[in-house]
């Protein structure tokens, strides 16, 4: 700082900006009025609005946006990286793919044409998987053929069931007629023979002529002759009559004629019930004449059912 005055600092120096008036200065006034003259100023920034507090936080802002700016400089250096790399790999990656495109197919399409080319196939025809095979003495039998002896079996195991039962049907039968019976004549199959012998016409009508002799013949299980008459063995006797041979059950009865629509039934043919439980003379007119069931005689009435069928004999 610069000083003005004289050494003589201890006198009271005259004040030109007083008046006479005035009381006089002391030296301490007189320093205070004169220290804004003595001292110099520093040349400082303009103070910031809002003071102390404004600076700090001025400095603050600028402090975190440095901050802030770096964070995106750190940043944005690897994601510039990567992005640098994809591009250079992008374009390296064009190159190859035509050149693999130029070379030919990939390894992974040539093994699948290998793999096709050394597959095996093939197709058999129904002819082929039909027919058996033999060979070095071998020989296998085709599912169609075995199916067939099958089938075959089945049926002749079943025949021979059937005909094992109608014989022991037969026997029982004739046991019972043989007890009740009465008659002594020739049984129904030697009837059949001598007439077949002597060639005795056949038709319908003398059928049923033959037949109404019987009625009133009482019903006997297993009866074929005319002391007692079973539904079977009343149409083997009369029909035996005129040559015709016929077995002793209804089931035999119906395979040995021809079934004929109930719209060309005449009296005479017979009615065969399709369960195989009963049969008799068809007379017309939803009538039947039989022998039928214990405790009843040959009769003729109508039929109570419909499921039957017609068959017919001598044709």
């Amino acid at each position: 700082m610069t000083q003005t005055g004289t050494a003589a600092d201890g006198q009271t120096p005259a004040n030109p900006t007083n008046t006479a008036n005035d009381a006089p200065l002391t030296r301490r006034a007189v320093r205070q009025s004169e220290a804004p003259a003595r001292r110099v100023t520093p040349v400082r920034d303009a103070p910031l609005p809002g003071g102390r507090r404004a600076a700090q936080a001025a400095r603050a802002a600028e402090a975190a946006k440095t901050s802030s700016s770096a964070r995106k400089r750190r940043f944005l250096a690897p994601v510039v990286l990567t992005v640098a790399v994809g591009m250079f790999g992008t374009v390296a990656v064009a190159p190859a793919v035509a050149a693999t495109q130029q070379g030919g197919p990939s390894a992974a399409d040539a093994q699948r044409q290998v793999r096709a080319t050394q597959a095996q196939q093939f197709s058999v025809s129904d002819a082929v998987a039909l027919a058996g095979t033999s060979r070095d003495g071998f020989g296998a039998t085709s599912q169609s053929t075995l199916d067939a002896e099958a089938a075959q079996k089945a049926a002749a195991e079943q025949a021979a069931a059937a005909q094992a039962q109608a014989a022991a049907t037969r026997a029982a039968r004739a046991q019972t007629a043989k007890q009740y019976s009465s008659y002594s004549g020739p049984s129904a199959n030697e009837i059949a023979t001598t007439a077949a012998a002597a060639n005795t016409p056949f038709s319908l009508p003398a059928v049923v002529a033959t037949a109404k002799q019987y009625i009133g013949t009482p019903y006997v299980f297993g009866g074929a002759d005319p002391s007692g008459f079973d539904c079977s063995g009343y149409i083997m006797y009369v029909y035996a009559q005129y040559g015709i041979s016929l077995a002793h059950s209804v089931p035999l009865q119906d395979a040995a004629g021809t079934t004929i629509p109930e719209s060309q039934a005449q009296p005479g043919d017979v009615v065969i019930f399709n369960d195989g439980s009963h049969d008799g003379f068809y007379m017309g007119n939803g009538m039947i004449m039989d022998a039928p069931k214990p405790g009843g005689s040959v009769s003729i009435r109508p039929i109570w059912t419909s499921s039957y069928h017609i068959v017919r004999f001598g044709i």
